[in-house]
């Protein structure tokens, strides 16, 4: 006999008090525990903001723009589910109140709510839970983040649709967990429950009474201070868990699983599922946290170092790639625009064993990046560029090596002599802003016996990208000429994909975005191989890894 499928549970987690608290990592690290439990979870995040997605936004806004396989351009906590649960998501996985409301004019322009007054309840939050529904086919559990804090105004139909969501599918089958803050007043010595006590009861005045508290503090919370909380906020003392500030945040599922939340929400849910097996996990962050083979300097030279969140993933993968050697990884935060204009600030980059050049927009910084590119270069230092990095790499290269003194992209310069960089066909006639970048994930075609096809172990892949611009095709001769490999081309041949110098240590730009693709339990090959070129510059590795048998999630 067939045994009928499991109903869907649905978590739902909020946030209160302040922003930034950690509900991304919180839901991300519940999800990793739930999945080594042998549950099939998935995670959603709901953004409160109009922006139909955050791909129109400023990176010192919101931080980076995170790119899924479909072409979504979404929320950066995106990233951190996929990191943690090991699964690639989907457009499916973030919704802003601009998608929401999008939809619902659409429909009503279409005549579908039948001459109906279109309102915030039912239509608005009908939509909403039409997209946690949408997620329930395939999995056991549905994570959903409500992106903003309880008591802000644009959050409010977010909150009432999963209060209603939960009345529909039954108390036993949904729960909410609430983050709070309880802070530490160094005046008065000791821990305050009251902004926690107020965001509850904002989130009762709702009709939401949440299980589960996750509680940020910078010092630990006693017995005594969990039962108030408790107490004053009708949970079960066994729903107040302590989130202190991590040195990893790789080492939360671990906290969490300590403190016994995994087993706590199964059993509000009425699920049976083993204990999960957190060894690897445990063998990984140990990695991070106490490296074996001591630990390199990257220097990472971008538009938007200010807020490191704009490069949250490439932060995230380096430290994969350091994961992979058992080596730590050290990342100075450089802005390109103070390599701009006097040559001495270049020289610091030597005390560096590699330099990354990430991706960005504008020419603000440009000539700086160029800059350091030219040092990694001359003084054999391991580079790595990521997409503008790789057009960066290739007008430096032009200027440089090949002696096209004027060249440069279009994008900075559009009556360039020599466009080395030029629009794609595809982006010719666009003029709107929002989602019209080649987005998502694209093959591409490695050139067999290059350095590029090592690393992967493969010469078929396929990447996730965001860009507009692209090598031109007219000077990919000269490039060549000038010792420069095309090493990773589209699969018709007509984009550059790759490129490598075959005479440096380590030199390698892509057009695509590795770094979306990284796992700590499954390092990008890229990012690993570059993390060994700088342990090997640091004299922390004796020999060259064996590349090609790197794990490989770039792989096609």
């Amino acid at each position: 006999m067939t045994e009928a499928p499991r109903a869907t549970r649905y978590i739902f987690v909020t946030g209160g008090v302040v922003s930034s608290l950690g509900k991304g990592i919180a839901a991300a690290s519940l999800g990793r525990l739930l999945k080594e439990r042998g549950l099939r979870v998935t995670i959603q995040k709901f953004d409160p903001y109009i922006n139909v997605d955050p791909g129109t936004l400023s990176p010192f806004q919101h931080g980076e723009v995170f790119v899924t396989d479909d072409g979504a351009e979404t929320d950066l906590d995106l990233g951190h589910y996929e990191r943690f649960i090991d699964e690639s998501l989907s457009q499916s996985n973030n919704i802003t109140t601009g998608r929401i409301y999008q939809t619902v004019i659409n429909k009503e322009r279409r005549g579908d709510y039948l001459g109906s007054t279109v309102q915030v309840i039912p239509h608005i939050t009908d939509e909403i839970k039409a997209n946690i529904r949408k997620l329930s086919d395939g999995h056991d559990v549905v994570i959903t983040e409500i992106g903003g804090t309880v008591g802000d105004i644009e959050g409010l139909p977010f909150l009432e649709a999963i209060r209603q969501f939960r009345q529909e599918v039954g108390p036993s089958n949904a729960i909410y967990i609430h983050l709070t803050l309880v802070p530490y007043i160094a005046a008065a010595g000791e821990l305050k429950t009251k902004p926690t006590q107020h965001s509850v009861r904002e989130l009762m005045q709702i009709g939401i009474q949440p299980q589960v508290l996750v509680c940020r503090s910078e010092h630990p919370l006693d017995k005594e201070i969990r039962d108030k909380i408790a107490l004053f906020t009708n949970v079960d003392p066994r729903g107040v868990v302590e989130a202190r500030d991590a040195e990893s945040i790789y080492q939360v599922p671990l906290e969490l699983r300590r403190q016994g939340l995994d087993d706590y929400v199964l059993e509000l849910l009425g699920i049976d599922a083993p204990a999960p097996d957190l060894t690897d996990w445990t063998r990984m962050t140990e990695r991070i946290t106490s490296p074996g083979r001591g630990s390199v300097r990257i220097a990472v030279v971008g538009k938007y170092t200010e807020l490191v969140d704009s490069y949250k993933s490439i932060q995230e993968a380096l430290i994969h790639g350091g994961i992979a050697h058992d080596v730590g990884v050290e990342i100075d935060w450089l802005s390109s625009e103070d390599f701009e204009g006097d040559l001495e600030a270049v020289p610091p980059l030597s005390g560096h064993d590699g330099l990354l050049i990430p991706g960005g927009f504008g020419p603000r910084g440009v000539d700086g990046m160029l800059e350091a590119i030219r040092h990694a270069r001359e003084s054999d230092q391991p580079f790595f560029g990521i997409c503008l990095g790789l057009q960066c790499a290739v007008v430096e290269f032009a200027r440089n090596v090949c002696g096209l003194g004027e060249s440069h992209s279009i994008e900075f310069t559009p009556e360039a002599l020599d466009p080395v960089i030029c629009l794609m066909d595809s982006q010719r006639n666009v003029t709107q802003k929002g989602g019209t970048m080649r987005l998502g994930a694209y093959p591409a075609r490695l050139t067999p016996g290059s350095r590029t096809a090592a690393i992967y172990g493969t010469t078929e892949i396929s990447e996730r990208h965001r860009h507009r611009y692209e090598v031109n095709n007219r000077y990919r001769e000269t490039l060549e000429e000038g010792g420069m490999r095309v090493s990773g081309v589209s699969p018709d041949g007509k984009l550059v994909e790759m490129i490598e110098l075959p005479g440096h240590p380590w030199f390698i730009a892509c057009q695509f975005h590795p770094e979306l693709k990284s796992r700590p339990t499954r390092p990008h090959p890229l990012f690993a191989s570059f993390i060994g070129a700088a342990a090997r510059r640091a004299g922390l590795l004796e020999a060259p890894a064996a590349e090609p048998g790197l794990p490989a999630t770039g792989g096609g």
